[in-house]
């Protein structure tokens, strides 16, 4: 243990530090407390941090109002129904009312604590990036059950299917925000987790080819809720079973501000309409001296000589 550590509770973290304790002095870690329309970010409480940890996924429920939800709807089914009739640069589930769902503040909350990198993070822009998005809706029969990812602690450099963690912090590679925008009912059809399944050390069972195998876990939620989940989780999609209601649900998609795993770019005309900040979230993968037009700064101060 290094001989500054018994003062610091802070996790200890190897870098590009000699072994020294801990990243940054706390001063200097600016990670972004406002989204790009000036509302506070909600950092995650100690148990949904800890949950998430454990499981590999976490459900916020209830965070969007009816008349947010009501146009957010109706864009989808624009999308689904009508693309036609919307500029081409809206023809994505970040356009339009959904925007404001890639930095919604709890989402920031989130990525700030499983995600960002605190030197390349200011109130300017983001130190995490967006990845993906999707619209993936479903009526009454759609949908399938196809079980996929898991054992996240283990995957070779490179990989960006990740879970790492050390006592005290917990880093999540490629993790996806899930929005749904209408209810889920128990036994309705939303996604499936295993548990546990993003730090498994032993292979997954044949019995999770079973969609009734104990080992699923899912949720119910009313219509505005997240529901976080690592990609290295071992998740699926499975039918949806309600005639009522659709199932709506934007799966939007988050990586580390260093690595890239699709080949996604948003409409260049939508770009240039987002507020900086939220623009930030599209940039190319950093790499020092390289892929991006942001000012960065060097994590640690190296003394000369």
């Amino acid at each position: 243990m290094p001989e500054d550590a018994t003062d610091n509770h802070e996790p200890f973290i190897f870098d590009n530090n000699w072994g020294h304790w801990g990243n940054l002095p706390s001063s200097d870690r600016k990670l972004t407390s406002t989204n790009a329309d000036g509302e506070l970010v909600v950092p995650l409480t100690e148990e949904q941090k800890f949950t998430f940890d454990s499981n590999g996924w976490l459900i916020i429920p209830g965070l969007l109002a009816e008349d947010e939800l009501e146009e957010m709807r109706e864009f989808c089914y624009q999308l689904v129904n009508d693309l036609e009739s919307l500029p081409q640069c809206m023809r994505t589930p970040i356009a339009g009312p959904l925007e404001r769902l890639v930095d919604h503040p709890v989402v920031v909350g989130f990525c700030n604590e499983f995600l960002a990198y605190p030197a390349l993070a200011s109130e300017d822009h983001y130190g995490f990036r967006f990845e993906t998005s999707f619209l993936l809706y479903r009526s009454k029969g759609m949908g399938r059950f196809s079980p996929h990812n898991g054992n996240g602690l283990w995957r070779l450099p490179g990989n960006s299917h990740i879970y790492r963690a050390i006592p005290g912090k917990g880093y999540s590679g490629l993790t996806r925000a899930v929005w749904e925008l209408n209810p889920v009912e128990e036994g309705d059809g939303g996604t499936l987790f295993v548990n546990g399944s993003h730090k498994a050390a032993y292979k997954l069972p044949e019995s999770i080819k079973d969609r009734s195998s104990s080992l699923w876990e899912t949720y119910s939620c009313p219509a505005g809720s997240v529901i976080f989940f690592s990609e290295a989780t071992t998740h699926s999609a499975q039918g949806w079973q309600n005639d009522k209601v659709d199932r709506i649900p934007i799966f939007n998609q988050y990586n580390s501000i260093g690595s890239r795993f699709h080949w996604w770019e948003p409409p260049t005309e939508l770009l240039e309409m987002m507020p900086p900040k939220r623009r930030s979230l599209f940039r190319h993968a950093y790499s020092e001296g390289a892929n991006t037009g942001l000012e960065t700064r060097n994590l640690f101060e190296r003394p000369i000589g």
